[in-house]
């Protein structure tokens, strides 16, 4: 058998290769019913479930006795009445979500009812129906249901909502109160909506309790009298506006109940059809669920085709109620997926039943990456349970849930590096994030334990965390030292890298090109400095480092040559440099550019989008060029400063423009073209 969602597109098609199309929160069913035609509840019982014969109680036999007695709703709920029908749901299909989970709310006081007063047990289930010739739609429990008394103060009066009065008497007793979903009275007048009118029939669960009809066209007045035929529970018949006959097709409402409602404890029927066969996962023991299971699952949940490469199924009831799975794709997230703005495949339920498709709030941004679903039965939620409130119950779940991943992540990294570190390159952008857009630096320091780094103390293609690096650091040393680099070649041939090696100190190399924006708003780990070694000599934090000049006094340019060379330079140079000055830190390079903050100038730089002088890069960034007096180089230009000005100001530009090169200052090498074919040609002169 086939299982076909809109369109018709058939799971079939998977197998031919066929691409499905986008899935959209709105058009759910054609994963729902993959899923649901793979899951374990068998094939057999989903291949035979149209040859099943059809169960439904919903019937007409309700005949009213006697006359209406009229009532009116109470002023405020009058004023809810109007807020509904206006603007309090931002879909009009909501309503039956609503609906559904007040007849939940009176199965669970039924059996409440039963488990702690005795009686006979009956079947517990919810019954939808369709009539498109009619344009109604019907819903039937087989609840607690209610007397006149309770219609009158659940239906007409907002303070006294039935679910509300209900946990009231019950506020001691966890296991009642855990299985209400919101307050029945506002759930119920999301009918009106829809409805021109609502016709409610119900019967009270108390022994010999009449049936009665409840009616209204939600204009302010609604009427009850007594009826026959009624059955114990709650019926409601809504007979739709025009504009809303759409509630009256079997398919849209099949979409949207395996939207919404595919986890209520309770069997809901359609016509006579069995929608929720779909398990609750996360409301499992952890150690029940089988791998293939969980495969299955993150493909309903994450609408994808590949498999989770971490599953996280975590469980807890302090600080806060939760019951979560995440799962992190096997997939390399693309650009689209790395979009700030797009992304978010977290659900949000609250005792299964469905919140929001897409729910931002619960999770950092930089989470989102994660597919999976989050109950919590202590979550705030507004009349119309679609926006969370702002609250700081909000926000502690958020960071319950954030410090939870980064230590199962954590975890993982160590019982499987190699699987780690493949996480890592294709997901590190997002951690990354986490610590650029996080305000607290001890979260900071929490995902900052995520990165991984190679080290010049390690082999090639070897990765360190800041952890370790930590942990081999020499007695007395405050620092973790850092050098950005395209490739490892190019930070092992870094001037700035020369000086480190010489003293054996341990850089972390940073390849990526947020790296050090990265480190400059982590800027400590474990009460070490994050210390670039670009950094300049003077700053406070690098007065620990002492250098020594590598070459005798006799290879290198006397004290009084230094001072004249570095003064001739400042004339040549002119507000290109802000200081010379001699450096012992080098060795086979000529020279090298510091700058304070060397980072975050070149961020800054990095983000300008007008192009910019060589002078006014100068006075941004006031460099400083430090010369290494032992170098041929330097001592060939302070003997051809008198003898061949020309020539010497051409290698001294030259020198200066490579060491921007290597401090990555300079982003346009091409106005050096016409001075290194002048540089050539003088080279050539001799020969």
């Amino acid at each position: 058998m086939t299982f076909r969602g809109h369109c018709g597109t058939s799971i079939r098609s998977r197998q031919c290769g066929i691409r499905p199309r986008v899935w959209s929160p709105q058009h759910p069913s054609l994963v729902a019913t993959q899923y649901l035609a793979r899951h374990a509840y068998s094939t057999q019982q989903a291949e035979s479930a149209e040859e099943e014969p059809l169960h439904t109680i919903i019937s007409d036999t309700e005949n009213v006795q006697g006359t209406f007695s009229k009532h009116e709703f109470q002023a405020e709920t009058k004023k809810l009445l109007d807020i509904v029908a206006r603007s309090l749901y931002s879909e009009k299909e909501v309503f039956i979500r609503e609906l559904i989970s007040n007849g939940s709310d009176a199965l669970e006081k039924l059996r409440h009812k039963l488990i702690s007063g005795g009686g006979d047990t009956a079947p517990m289930e919810i019954h939808l129906q369709t009539d498109a010739a009619k344009g109604t739609f019907t819903i039937q429990d087989t609840g607690v249901g209610m007397s006149r008394e309770e219609l009158v103060s659940n239906l007409g009066t907002i303070a006294r909502s039935g679910s509300k009065a209900f946990l009231d008497t019950l506020q001691n007793q966890a296991e009642a109160g855990s299985s209400i979903i919101g307050q029945f009275g506002v759930g119920f007048y999301s009918a009106f909506m829809v409805a021109d009118t609502v016709d409610v029939f119900s019967q009270s669960a108390e022994p010999g309790s009449p049936g009665f009809k409840w009616s209204s066209d939600g204009s302010g007045v609604f009427e009850i009298a007594e009826a026959s035929g009624v059955r114990q529970g709650t019926k409601i018949v809504l007979h739709l506006r025009d504009d809303c006959k759409e509630f009256s097709a079997e398919d849209r409402v099949k979409d949207i109940v395996t939207k919404y409602s595919n986890f209520v404890n309770f069997p809901i029927f359609l016509n006579g059809r069995r929608l929720n066969n779909m398990q609750a996962l996360w409301m499992m023991e952890p150690k029940e669920i089988s791998e293939w299971q969980h495969e299955e699952f993150y493909r309903y949940v994450a609408q994808a085709y590949d498999k989770p490469r971490y599953t996280l199924h975590y469980r807890a009831d302090a600080p806060l109620n939760i019951r979560a799975i995440f799962y992190v794709p096997e997939t390399k997230p693309s650009m689209f997926d790395m979009s700030r703005e797009v992304g978010y495949s977290v659900a949000l339920y609250s005792r299964k039943v469905l919140i929001q498709t897409q729910a931002t709030e619960i999770l950092p941004k930089w989470l989102r990456f994660l597919r999976g679903i989050v109950d919590s039965e202590d979550i705030p939620l507004n009349l119309s349970r679609e926006l969370l409130q702002e609250s700081a119950l909000i926000r502690k779940l958020q960071d319950v849930l954030q410090q939870r991943v980064i230590r199962f992540l954590l975890d993982q990294s160590r019982k499987e590096p190699e699987k780690y570190a493949r996480f890592f390159n294709d997901y590190s952008v997002f951690m990354r994030e986490g610590i650029i857009t996080t305000t607290d630096q001890e979260v900071k320091e929490d995902i900052g334990k995520l990165l991984r780094f190679e080290s010049s103390c390690l082999p090639a293609g070897q990765h360190t965390s800041l952890q370790e690096y930590a942990s081999r650091m020499k007695a007395g040393s405050r620092n973790i030292h850092y050098l950005c680099a395209p490739n490892r070649h190019l930070a092992e041939h870094s001037p700035y890298f020369e000086a480190m090696k010489r003293k054996d100190m341990e850089v972390l190399f940073c390849y990526e090109q947020f790296d050090e924006l990265t480190l400059l708003h982590l800027r400590e780990f474990d009460k070490k400095k994050l210390i670039s070694v670009e950094t300049d000599i003077v700053v406070d934090h690098y007065k620990e480092e002492k250098f020594e000049d590598i070459k005798p006094a006799s290879e290198r340019l006397t004290e009084q040559q230094a001072e004249d060379l570095m003064a001739w330079m400042r004339n040549s140079l002119g507000p290109k440099v802000t200081n010379i000055k001699v450096t012992p830190r080098l060795d086979t390079h000529p020279a090298m550019i510091t700058v304070l903050e060397m980072g975050a100038a070149r961020h800054f730089l990095r983000s300008q989008q007008v192009a910019r002088t060589s002078e006014e890069r100068a006075q941004i960034l006031q460099p400083t060029l430090e010369i290494n007096t032992g170098h041929d180089l330097i001592k060939k230009i302070s003997e051809l400063k008198d003898s061949n000005p020309e020539l010497s100001q051409l290698l001294l530009e030259q020198i200066f423009d490579n060491a921007m090169i290597a401090a990555g200052l300079n982003d346009d090498p091409r106005p050096m073209i016409s001075r290194l074919n002048e540089l050539l040609t003088k080279a050539l002169e001799k020969h």
